[in-house]
């Protein structure tokens, strides 16, 4: 469960891109050298999309993607969607929801107790962006990198949508509007919202395959089988 805190930042480091070009083998070759230019202008990207997207008035957009924000708060729109499934989509829908909530729990296990770890990034600072008030929701506590509301929409989207292709282009959409909202509401920059994007449909696929590994089709658990290809 996130802790809801302040808007001031956690620590006082380097920002991740930054961090990984301080990091670099002190090689004085052309390609390190544009590597860690690349690293240094993406993370200045990252900070300027921010800042962007917080100065441009979108009074349309505030509220109901701050309401889509926090209905996503500790995954209750995915684990809502799930029910939904499980009652009303047979077997399939049934084995869509487990394997969707499974990675959710495997991703925020992976983000929670392993990359925010990893790097603790500092959140943006919202009021200093000039973020409006209206489309803000409360300050995590936890660190910034990368978004772990990216990473379970993403891990949701990826699962349901192996075993119910149907439902795919729909779940993916709503997972980026989920991932956008919290750049959008001033609590993450996007970089961590990509981030955790890849982190959580990696974390699916993984998922996926495990489940398939583990409950063969004729098994006892074949309701975790995945979809025949």
């Amino acid at each position: 469960m996130v802790t809801e805190g302040t808007d001031q930042p956690l620590t006082d480091r380097p920002e991740p891109a930054d961090w990984l070009a301080d990091r670099l083998p002190a090689a004085d070759t052309p390609q390190w050298q544009q590597l860690e230019a690349a690293l240094r202008q993406l993370g200045a990207l990252d900070r300027a999309v921010y800042q962007a997207i917080a100065t441009v008035p979108t009074p349309a957009l505030d509220e109901p993607l701050r309401r889509l924000s926090r209905a996503a708060d500790n995954s209750k729109l995915w684990l809502a969607i799930a029910a939904v499934l499980a009652v009303a989509g047979g077997p399939t829908g049934r084995r869509a929801a487990l394997r969707g909530v499974l990675s959710i729990g495997v991703t925020s296990a992976v983000v929670n107790l392993g990359v925010k770890f990893i790097y603790p990034r500092r959140r943006p600072d919202r009021a200093g962006a000039g973020v409006p008030g209206d489309r803000q929701v409360k300050m995590p506590g936890s660190t910034s990198f990368p978004s772990g509301h990216s990473a379970s929409a993403f891990a949701f989207a990826s699962s349901v949508g192996q075993d119910i292709p149907a439902l795919a282009l729909g779940l993916n959409l709503l997972a980026t509007a989920v991932a956008y909202s919290r750049v959008h509401t001033g609590v993450h920059y996007p970089g961590d919202a990509v981030v955790g994007a890849v982190i959580g449909a990696s974390t699916s696929h993984t998922v996926g395959v495990v489940a398939d590994g583990l409950a063969p089709a004729d098994g006892p658990l074949s309701y975790l089988h995945g979809p025949e290809t």
